[in-house]
């Protein structure tokens, strides 16, 4: 009987002893766990869009009524010069001495 009240109680230790490791091992399981589980997210408000902000157009030149070409003015030419006929001077003729002939 000693030897199994023995055995009998080596078995209960035995069964204890696994126990207390399953515990053991359940609580670094959970602290594993919630070391490595990530943060919650914060719920942030969302930012809308910036809004694109609006090139204005520049205004469409005013277009201005168009002044026709002044006319050139036609420039008479002046008439050409009359020419006068030249008097021809004559110049007093020498005499022609006659020469001698020997």
């Amino acid at each position: 009987m000693s030897a199994d009240a023995d055995s009998q109680s080596f078995k209960e230790r035995m069964v204890a002893e696994i126990k207390k490791i399953q515990d053991e091992l359940n609580e670094l399981k959970n602290l594993k766990v919630s070391i490595s589980k990530k943060p919650a997210r914060k719920t942030t408000k969302r930012k809308t869009a910036a809004k694109k902000k609006t090139v204005k157009r520049k205004p469409v030149r005013k277009t201005t009524k168009r002044k026709t070409a002044a006319k050139k003015k036609t420039v008479k030419r002046k008439p050409a010069r009359k020419t006068t006929k030249r008097k021809v001077v004559r110049k007093a003729s020498k005499s022609k001495k006659k020469t001698r002939r020997r």
